[in-house]
């Protein structure tokens, strides 16, 4: 199976939102994402639940990770979200970034266009690498 790391540093709205996606369409017997920082928050953005929870996903359960050297040794590939100096290197995994905006503290309607956004490269991600489900 393929893990995707999707990363950013406060782990609190873009790789949150990529990774909910990604594990709602990709099939998980072929990939699985998980969604890590290397500064996490205390809590997910409460603008990013809300647009999240449009879309039939809810992360209210769900608290902000560290990227450990467990989770990093387990990952193929590193999407990482815009962050910059601060984005962690994983060895080994093939590398992405995805030049995205934070969405802290943004509208409702800028946050659904990241949302929208994220979703779209994370259906040509899993489209172009076969990992849809049946």
């Amino acid at each position: 199976m393929i893990r995707i790391l999707f990363a950013c540093v406060h782990n609190a709205g873009r790789s949150q939102m990529a990774a909910a996606l990604f594990n709602q369409i990709a099939d998980p017997s072929l990939a699985q994402a998980i969604s890590v920082g290397t500064e996490p928050a205390a809590q997910i953005h409460p603008e990013v639940m809300s647009v999240m929870r449009e879309v039939g996903i809810e992360l209210g359960g769900v608290t902000p990770r560290l990227l450990t050297t467990d989770l990093a040794s387990q990952a193929n590939i590193l999407v990482t979200m815009g962050c910059g100096e601060s984005c962690p290197v994983v060895p080994g995994a093939k590398r992405e970034d995805w030049n995205l905006p934070d969405p802290k503290g943004q509208s409702l309607e800028r946050v659904r266009q990241i949302r929208d956004e994220i979703r779209k490269r994370v259906h040509e991600m899993v489209k172009a690498n076969g990992w849809g489900t049946a």
